[in-house]
């Protein structure tokens, strides 16, 4: 499992989803306790809120059981939409499970998904308003 060029330069876990059994709730929660901005809301059962270098993401879900856990998937952010059909491929090639192909959404983000050894959902994702964000060199 060596590898020797990664699959994809990644500018940081800047994206999380998480299943929730009362949006309101969580809006309340997120937006009016923690300071979150409401960025998209395509439907009544989805919202994306921002602290303005990050993106969350609250999906409505029926229950929430601890055995499934809140976490709908991570997202890994990458500097242009090219680049997450590159990194598909190129996981792809490496053996990893590809849970939905790069796909372009209505926000004009671009993602796939794929699963991590352990089964949890990443999302490779290109998100036109963080992305192009700069980011601060990493600690040595």
């Amino acid at each position: 499992m060596s590898v020797t060029k990664p699959a994809l330069k990644s500018l940081g876990m800047r994206h999380l989803a998480l299943r929730v059994s009362d949006l309101e709730r969580a809006l309340w929660f997120y937006r009016d306790l923690l300071g979150f901005q409401i960025v998209w809301q395509p439907d009544p059962e989805n919202v994306y809120l921002s602290s303005g270098c990050d993106n969350l993401a609250l999906h409505r879900a029926e229950s929430v059981s601890r055995d499934e856990g809140p976490l709908d998937h991570l997202g890994i952010i990458v500097g242009s939409a090219p680049e997450v059909g590159e990194a598909e491929a190129a996981l792809l090639r490496a053996g990893v499970s590809i849970l939905q192909g790069t796909k372009t959404h209505r926000d004009d983000s671009v993602s796939c998904y794929v699963s991590d050894p352990d089964g949890n959902s990443v999302q490779i994702l290109f998100e036109p308003t963080i992305s192009p964000q700069e980011v601060p060199a990493s600690p040595r």
